[in-house]
């Protein structure tokens, strides 16, 4: 089963560069982030016809995640639980099947939380505090799963091209990273991490300004978490870097897990 990770930054404006991807590179399973449209405007009809099912919980203008799968998809749950009051659309999740396999697959946005300190950091820290309640309580059922999608988050010095740059960001901040650890302290795996420990330009992200792409001024943050089920299963981790110098990209490029 493989399993790709993709922050689009509005699936309209770049549709046509994420179904010439699904073409080539036909993953299983495709998380979407910032699709940036609501549920009826999601262009299902064109995955269709690449023979992905899609699930979506969507939001006008803003955020939005979406599930595609080539597999059978069942109890589609939208929203992370624990905040009834949360109405930003960051969290998507399906059980997806494959013979004996079911893997519970989650397709998730983490707010940036800038500037910090504020209001929007500590939606951030909430928001990470309510995926950790999520994990454990799924880690409790030993089922197969995996948590995937743009974590805003740069787990590591050596995750980004000038570390320095970030010190005073969101996305780089010591309780930030803490809260990472934690996550993965009850028994998650990094999968891209863990497969390439000494890689230091395993970025995903690199942002329109100031040439960065051009320099290689990029970031890791869009992650796949695996429980242990998961993470027995893992075979590989590749970051397709060839998507982020297309004519007019996304600012992320795709993130793909191979589970035997």
């Amino acid at each position: 089963m493989r399993i790709a990770t993709w922050n689009v930054n509005s699936v309209k404006a770049h549709l046509e560069q994420v179904l010439a991807y699904l073409r080539e590179a036909r993953p299983d399973v495709v998380c979407l982030q910032e699709i940036k449209c609501e549920d009826h405007a999601f262009p299902s009809l064109a995955f269709s016809e690449l023979g992905y099912q899609a699930a979506v919980h969507g939001q006008k203008t803003w955020h939005g995640v979406a599930l595609l799968s080539r597999l059978p998809m069942e109890d589609v749950t939208p929203r992370l639980p624990g905040d009834a009051s949360d109405e930003q659309a960051r969290f998507i999740a399906a059980t997806v099947l494959d013979g004996p396999l079911a893997v519970r697959v989650a397709s998730l946005y983490l707010p940036n939380g800038n500037p910090a300190p504020g209001p929007k950091y500590d939606y951030k820290l909430g928001w990470m505090e309510r995926l950790t309640g999520l994990a454990r309580d799924w880690l409790a059922g030993e089922e197969a799963f995996v948590l995937a999608g743009d974590f805003n988050v740069i787990p590591a010095p050596e995750d980004a091209r000038n570390p320095a740059q970030w010190a005073e960001d969101a996305l780089f901040l010591p309780r930030t990273r803490n809260a990472f650890r934690a996550l993965l302290g009850l028994g998650l795996t990094d999968a891209w991490r863990t497969l390439h420990p000494d890689v230091r330009d395993g970025f995903t992200f690199w942002d329109y300004q100031a040439g960065a792409w051009q320099r290689d001024n990029g970031i890791r943050i869009d992650h796949h978490l695996l429980s242990p089920q998961a993470a027995d299963r893992l075979k590989a981790a590749e970051i397709a870097r060839d998507q982020r110098g297309k004519d007019r990209p996304s600012d992320h490029v795709p993130v793909t897990i191979t589970l035997a």
